[in-house]
């Protein structure tokens, strides 16, 4: 896609100042800039590549003042960054803004759709499926029976959403994920042989939510597997039957969540944390990187380790840890002095 530098001014509402008609039809960071791409300087520890840079168009804060001669044209708004995030998104919504249907496809006959669709090649809309407006399913995606997707929602080529999944609104699922598997149940006999517990819930994901490429989220047994509004889940992420997430917290790739845990909201929780079963965690956690839950969490905590500490308290141990040899080593002399 082509966007000119009147245009681009115009979408941010900026002041141009430079050649209305310069075109550009690709991005770049300001140091790699070259002709027919538009960059942006937010960060002063970079300003000395406005003066080398090759980007046709450059969008700075609106207090910038060049000292030398410039080759590109300039942008000026408030918040360069924040320019920069709002073309960004409006280049995803052009870029994505695909609309119609394509064959090869299944469509039930008692699947509906809104307005806006697009169904992409061998995709699969299974019965009684509701999709709402600017619903884009994208190729090769396959939607269960009995699926209800509200508003501009996109599902991206080999997602798979399971039966009686309820997604909201503005929710995005990436490739390869799959929402709406089997929870992992099973029960031992008295052979000590594991058979299969029926998982007959489902899977709700409210307005908001985004599921990362290669994320599993799994029905309940019974009842809801429940992702609250604005959920953001990386990649390869597991989430199991029966856990709720609350609003707006946001977890990391390669984390696992055990069955019938809760976690509130605004939590942040870092890569390859593993979270046992059946606990609470309160509102605003922090969990560091590969951290081990294995207890209920309160409001606030902020932890590490595995099995997890506070924060504070990991720290001050592993300092002790680093040191431990040479410690080991002041105790033996100090034995060896006492034998003597």
């Amino acid at each position: 896609m082509i966007f000119t530098a009147g245009q681009i001014a115009g979408i941010l509402e900026g002041e141009l100042e430079g050649n209305p008609d310069i075109a550009v039809h690709k991005l770049a960071k300001i140091e790699e800039g070259e002709s027919g791409s538009l960059t942006f300087l937010a960060n002063p520890k970079y300003t000395s590549h406005i003066y080398t840079t090759k980007a046709s168009i450059t969008i700075v804060n609106k207090d910038f003042v060049p000292e030398q001669q410039l080759a590109t044209a300039l942008i000026k708004v408030d918040d360069a960054y924040e320019s920069f995030s709002k073309l960004l998104e409006y280049y995803n919504q052009v870029k994505n803004n695909k609309v119609g249907i394509e064959q090869p496809n299944y469509k039930s006959e008692t699947a509906t759709y809104g307005e806006g669709i697009y169904l992409g090649a061998f995709a699969y809309l299974g019965n009684n499926v509701r999709l709402g407006d600017n619903v884009k399913i994208y190729p090769n995606a396959y939607i269960g029976d009995n699926v209800t997707i509200g508003d501009n929602v996109t599902v991206f080529a080999g997602a798979k959403v399971y039966s009686e999944t309820v997604i909201g609104n503005n929710c995005i699922i990436h490739s390869g994920a799959v929402v709406g598997a089997d929870g992992f149940g099973y029960a031992p006999n008295k052979d000590g042989e594991f058979k299969k517990v029926p998982q007959t819930g489902n899977v709700v994901l409210e307005d908001n939510v985004d599921i990362g490429a290669g994320t599993t989220i799994d029905r309940a047994t019974l009842g809801s597997t429940i992702l609250r509004k604005g959920v953001k889940l990386d990649n390869q992420i597991q989430i199991a039957h029966n856990v709720e997430i609350g609003e707006h917290t946001v977890i990391a790739a390669q984390t696992g969540v055990a069955g019938s845990t809760k976690i509130g909201k605004y939590c942040m929780i870092g890569g390859q944390v593993g979270i046992v079963g059946h606990i609470a965690i309160g509102d605003r956690v922090r969990i560091q990187a590969q951290s081990g839950i294995g207890r209920n969490v309160k409001d606030d905590e902020v932890l590490q380790g595995s099995p997890a500490l506070n924060y504070g308290d990991y720290n001050k141990s592993y300092v002790h840890f680093k040191n431990l040899p040479k410690i080991t080593n002041k105790i033996n002399e100090l034995e060896k002095k006492v034998g003597q």
